[in-house]
C-alpha cells in the first residue's frame, strides 16, 4: 500500500473518529480512504456536495471507511466528514447512514474526545450514528445480523459496476460465508481506534478496491466451489 504524505497522515490521525463497535461485531475496517477538501465541492467518494462557509471552516477531511465485508453483503463503505475551523478545532461532523447523512456531533459536543468525534457503528451493517439508540429504531436491527446474513450477496453499486458483475453462484457463495458470521448484537459497544496503517489516499484506495473484491471472490470460490 502506498504511504500517505506526512502532513495528510497527521491531519487524518489528528481528527480521526473514534468508532464504537458492538462486542459481537465480526467485521472491522480494512482501510480508510482520505480526502482533504479545502473548498466546497463534490465529495470524491460519495454522491453529495460538501458545502461549508469558508470563513468558518478551513478544510473538511473525508474518511471513506472500507470493509471487505459487512454482514449482508461483500464489501461496504461508510463515510465520516470532519469540518475543521481556522483555529484547528472541530466545528462540525457528519456521517453516513444507509446512503443518507446524519449529523455526527451532538449538542454541546458531548461526544467529542479532544478533536475526535465518537460515533457508533450499527452492528454488522456499519451505518454511523452519534447515538446508539437510533439503531433500536431499525426494524431489522437483529434480523439483519442473524437470519438475513448474506442476503444481498455481492454488492454492485455505481462506483464499481464497470469492474465486475455478480450471478447466482457468486451470491450463493457470499451468502454461505456470511451465514457463518451471523450473530446476535449485544448493543454493548467497545472503542475502536483507527491506526495509521489503515489510512490511504482516496484515489489510491479507489484503484485497489476492484482487486480486493476479486481476491475475496477467489477465496470464496476456493472455499465453496460451485456449491
Amino acid at each position: 500500500m502506498t504511504t500517505m504524505d506526512t502532513v495528510l497522515l497527521e491531519k487524518a490521525m489528528g481528527y480521526a473518529p473514534i468508532l464504537m463497535f458492538d462486542q459481537n461485531e465480526p467485521f472491522y475496517p480494512d482501510l480508510v480512504g482520505i480526502s482533504l477538501l479545502e473548498k466546497p465541492g463534490p465529495s470524491p467518494s460519495f454522491r453529495r456536495e460538501i458545502l461549508f462557509p469558508v470563513e468558518a471552516v478551513q478544510f473538511v477531511i473525508e474518511y471513506a471507511i472500507w470493509w471487505d465485508y459487512e454482514i449482508g453483503h461483500l464489501y461496504e463503505m461508510e463515510h465520516v466528514w470532519v469540518y475543521v475551523g481556522h483555529d484547528g478545532e472541530v466545528v462540525d461532523c457528519e456521517a453516513s447512514f444507509h446512503g443518507k447523512v446524519l449529523r455526527g456531533m451532538l449538542k454541546d459536543r458531548v461526544n467529542m474526545v479532544d478533536r475526535h468525534v465518537c460515533l457508533y457503528s450499527q452492528p454488522g451493517k456499519h451505518a454511523f450514528s452519534p447515538l446508539p439508540v437510533v439503531f433500536e429504531l431499525l426494524p431489522d436491527l437483529y434480523s439483519a445480523a442473524g437470519i438475513q446474513a448474506g442476503c444481498d450477496g455481492l454488492l454492485v453499486n455505481d462506483l464499481f459496476q464497470n469492474d465486475y458483475e455478480t450471478n447466482e453462484v457468486i451470491d450463493a457463495r457470499v451468502r454461505k460465508y456470511l451465514q457463518t458470521k451471523a450473530f446476535v448484537p449485544t448493543m454493548q459497544f467497545e472503542e475502536y481506534i483507527l491506526g495509521p496503517e489503515k489510512f490511504i489516499k482516496w484515489d489510491e484506495l479507489f484503484e485497489i478496491i476492484p482487486q480486493r473484491i476479486r481476491s475475496r471472490l477467489l477465496e470464496l470460490e476456493q472455499m465453496y466451489g460451485t456449491l
